[in-house]
């Protein structure tokens, strides 16, 4: 019995050291397996008990009050309803790993066999045009990683990018976009260089033969015909070029803003113009991350006008994980009485903390920022602003906003104590 009991232990001993060693040499092999589970995981949601936080501002308090649980990351969320008076059950929410909740109910999308979780993949962005919710989406076909843009009404794929030519570990989906805008007869929607480091990919955001470090434009009739006729091809143009990790999108007075992250520092607040470039990767103000990270530590040229490049029109150095951005609530914009901008952030690092909300006062050409103000809101991972389906902010009666926080759920903010 003993020798018996000796053998099982010698062999899963040996089993676990196997094991072990199989996942080192199959990473892909295990990432892929992760993701099958997580998009079979059910997506819940709960409305929470009342309870409120308060944050000091530097003019004012912020209170924050949880108003859904939610146990995924967010793609995009939209109050359906667009009423005054705000109520959970008029979110239509779209989570990264392909879940749609409407009326506090879950279901699963259909999507593409390609689409995968693999390298922080998922659902980006949802883009809605009339009655059509078309989502950005990261793809696996065959070793090939490539972004699309799907139409979960019909499950049509309406436009893939070429393979990515970085290795699969190198490649990072986080990267990929999180933002579109209706501008008059276009779309416009950020599709990144998916990386976490400088890489293969980072060129891709200068050449003109791809969509990877772009902002992108599509003409609604065009993609009303490609949804029409799957026979027409949707021609996908570029609007501006150079940007690392475009993430949030706005228009502000008629002009384009929006926040991309840079490298191990260089978070950018940038001012759109159609045909200009933005410089990644032969520009920032941010440094390739160091060895521990993957990166080689390397800085970049900084000045982008001496170069050729437009500069931001803020860095952040040390980043803050800049996630979304969209126009300043009615509160904001009655207290300051000058443009602005409001922000999210993600982690951020050990050098600046991210979980903020931050505000961006401009000039009134638009063209300079006077004042930045970063206001803490404990450890929430912030994604996206409540929008409505064109990404215009919502605010609901006492001009409060709705704003998801990674894997707790959406939580209203509203601003007071002005003093």
């Amino acid at each position: 019995m003993k020798k018996l009991l000796s053998f099982i232990l010698v062999v899963w001993f040996f089993s676990i050291i196997a094991s072990i060693i199989w996942s080192f040499e199959n990473p892909e092999k295990v990432e892929k397996f992760k993701g099958f589970f997580k998009k079979k995981k059910k997506i819940e949601v709960n409305i929470p008990k009342a309870n409120t936080n308060e944050f000091n501002a530097n003019s004012f308090d912020v209170e924050i009050e949880k108003v859904l649980d939610l146990n995924d990351k967010t793609a995009f969320v939209i109050n359906k309803q667009n009423l005054k008076k705000f109520n959970v059950k008029d979110l239509e929410i779209y989570t990264q790993t392909g879940t749609v909740i409407k009326n506090l109910k879950s279901k699963k999308l259909t999507l593409p066999k390609s689409f995968t979780l693999q390298r922080n993949g998922g659902i980006k962005t949802i883009i809605s045009h009339k009655n059509e919710r078309i989502a950005l989406i990261s793809n696996n076909e065959k070793n090939c990683f490539f972004a699309s843009l799907f139409s979960l009404n019909d499950n049509q794929e309406l436009f893939r990018t070429k393979c990515l030519p970085e290795i699969a570990k190198n490649n990072d989906f986080n990267g990929l976009g999180s933002s579109n805008v209706h501008l008059k007869e276009s779309i416009l929607f950020s599709l990144g260089t998916p990386e976490k480091h400088k890489s293969k990919n980072s060129p891709l955001a200068q050449m003109n033969n791809s969509k990877f470090g772009k902002i992108l434009e599509i003409n609604k009739l065009a993609l009303e015909n490609k949804i029409k006729d799957k026979k027409n091809k949707l021609t996908v143009e570029i609007f501006s070029k150079g940007h690392r990790v475009p993430q949030g999108l706005t228009i502000l007075n008629g002009q384009i803003f929006n926040v991309e992250h840079g490298p191990k520092g260089g978070d950018e607040l940038n001012r759109v113009i159609k045909g200009n470039n933005y410089g990644w990767p032969l520009v920032s103000y941010g440094t390739n991350y160091l060895k521990d990270s993957g990166g080689d530590g390397a800085s970049f040229k900084i000045n982008h006008e001496v170069n050729g490049f437009t500069e931001p029109l803020f860095a952040f150095v040390p980043s803050v994980g800049i996630s979304n951005l969209n126009n300043c609530p009615k509160t904001l914009k009655d207290y300051y009485k000058k443009n602005c901008l409001v922000a999210l952030s993600l982690y951020g690092n050990n050098l600046r903390k991210g979980h903020s909300i931050i505000i961006f006062l401009l000039n009134k050409k638009l063209n300079k920022v006077d004042s930045i103000e970063k206001i803490s809101l404990g450890n929430l991972v912030l994604r996206h602003f409540v929008t409505n389906y064109n990404n215009t902010l919502y605010e609901d009666e006492e001009g409060s906003i709705y704003i998801s926080a990674d894997k707790k759920g959406i939580y209203k903010v509203k601003f007071k104590n002005f003093r």
